[in-house]
């Protein structure tokens, strides 16, 4: 079964007198294992079409099913507690929390999810492990590079064991080495565990992993190619 489903999204914003129309119709599968780009210009709806399929946005119109639920019209709180559990999320500005430690930062999703403390300290650890941070756990974002505060972000994501992972411009602000590193992380992660990725990118580094690529243009979705089998 897949587990992502869109039937016809449309989104349309009405921030100014003209409505304007972000994604038209997009109507697409994901399956379990798949390591996936959403490519495109900028304003070709990327972003959007990411966040609607995150829960972070509503589509105006279609349908949202994640693991069968559909939550394009969920209530604001439902819809807080199915992301929690069920999607993971690795933001471009990465997004930690200043003040918590690396391994804090990969346990506050399970703290939320009342996971307990042992069983927190245990997965944040196999986690930090698995993307070579074992030395760095107890530093804050502060006293790391780009590219181990992206690889903690990563580590949060899959802290909450979501069903996938959604990775906007993750490698936009790191160097080549980074972002080679982190993509290697990914496509291990995805190659071993059958965890499944969906990026949204312009980096042509991520393009060249990917397994699948979806490219919209003006908020339509224009192609949908296996560039290779993913593996699961």
């Amino acid at each position: 079964m897949s587990i992502i489903t869109l039937k016809e999204i449309e989104k349309i914003y009405n921030h100014t007198s003209v409505p304007v129309p972000a994604l038209k119709g997009i109507t697409m599968n994901v399956e379990k294992g798949d390591f996936l780009a959403i490519v495109g210009p900028s304003g070709s709806g990327k972003t959007t079409l990411l966040n609607i399929i995150g829960g972070l946005d509503q589509p105006t119109q279609g349908t949202v099913l994640i693991d069968g639920t559909d939550i394009s019209s969920m209530k604001p709180d439902a819809l807080i507690e199915f992301r929690l559990n069920h999607i993971g999320f690795v933001f471009q500005a990465y997004n930690l929390i200043p003040v918590l430690t690396a391994m804090e930062n990969v346990e506050f999703i399970m703290l939320l999810q009342n996971v307990p403390k042992a069983e927190r300290d245990k997965r944040a650890v196999e986690i930090l492990c698995s993307v070579g941070l074992e030395e760095r756990m107890h530093s804050k974002p502060s006293e790391l590079s780009g590219g181990q505060q992206q690889r903690v972000a990563v580590a949060r994501a899959l802290a909450s064991c979501p069903s996938f992972v959604l990775a906007d411009e993750p490698t936009a602000n790191l160097d080549s080495a980074s972002a080679e590193s982190l993509l290697d992380i990914m496509e291990h992660l995805n190659q071993t565990q059958s965890m499944t990725f969906l990026f949204s990118t312009h980096d042509p580094r991520v393009m060249k992993r990917a397994h699948r690529i979806v490219t919209l243009e003006d908020g339509c979705l224009i192609s949908d190619q296996e560039t290779h089998p993913h593996t699961t």
